[in-house]
């Protein structure tokens, strides 16, 4: 990994002054750089994390319900597209906010594609966090329009909003007049941190495999891939 960049540039892309008593370098440190540095004076950025879901949600939540007039499940389905941790990690690299994160030496030769995802995703949620508790609503509110809300002409004209659970269903009853089934197939990792292997049933045949850390999460992603390997994806427009 190259060397770590400084957090005051990472400012400089969201737009914001940098505060050396802010909370931006925090969101920045993840849990791992904590175990090899005992005397780093930050802690890692789980809180912010929590606090930033809540933010991006309802910043989200907020623009959909002025933008369509639409019912509850199509705004649902919209939301989760927006927030999710793929669209999320989609931003992250497009900020390039790998360059500024704070990870152990492992952490940072890691070339797990998901779970490098995972904490690019985390992460952007600590930063509408630390962006909260250092300048307010409207400055947490810009980032997630300019950053997040944008990535939304996208999902709409590739219908990355469908959730691919309902599409395999609906696929698999209309050509084989089967409804899908879910498995675990591997639970790995500390309680805290774990990932969930899940395969993608039509009847006794295995479809495809899925991961993610929680079994929904994970049944989502076998869904996606089932509907890819059985070339069931809709083409985009």
């Amino acid at each position: 990994m190259a060397e770590r960049k400084p957090v005051e540039e990472l400012a400089k892309i969201i737009g914001i002054e940098y505060k050396e008593d802010g909370h931006l370098k925090q969101a920045v440190v993840h849990r791992s750089y904590l175990n090899e540095h005992h005397d780093f004076p930050l802690h890692h950025n789980e809180r912010l994390e929590f606090l930033g879901d809540a933010v991006l949600e309802l910043v989200v939540t907020e623009f959909l319900f002025e933008k369509f007039d639409k019912p509850e499940g199509e705004l649902t389905n919209f939301r989760a597209a927006l927030v999710n941790g793929q669209n999320l990690a989609k931003v992250g690299h497009s900020m390039n906010i790998e360059q500024y994160l704070f990870l152990s030496r492992g952490e940072s030769q890691d070339s797990n594609e998901k779970a490098r995802n995972y904490i690019l995703a985390n992460t952007m949620e600590a930063i509408i966090g630390a962006l909260y508790l250092d300048f307010g609503w409207d400055e947490s509110r810009d980032f997630v329009h300019k950053f997040i809300i944008a990535t939304l002409d996208e999902i709409m004209e590739k219908e990355l909003y469908i959730d691919p659970k309902s599409q395999f269903q609906e696929e698999a009853q209309a050509r084989l007049s089967t409804t899908p089934n879910y498995k675990v197939l591997e639970e790995s990792g500390p309680d805290h941190d774990k990932i969930f292997r899940i395969g993608a049933y039509l009847g006794k045949e295995l479809a495809a495999e899925g991961k993610g850390t929680s079994k929904q999460e994970a049944q989502i992603d076998a869904a996606r891939n089932a509907l890819t390997a059985k070339g069931w994806v809709k083409k985009t427009k």
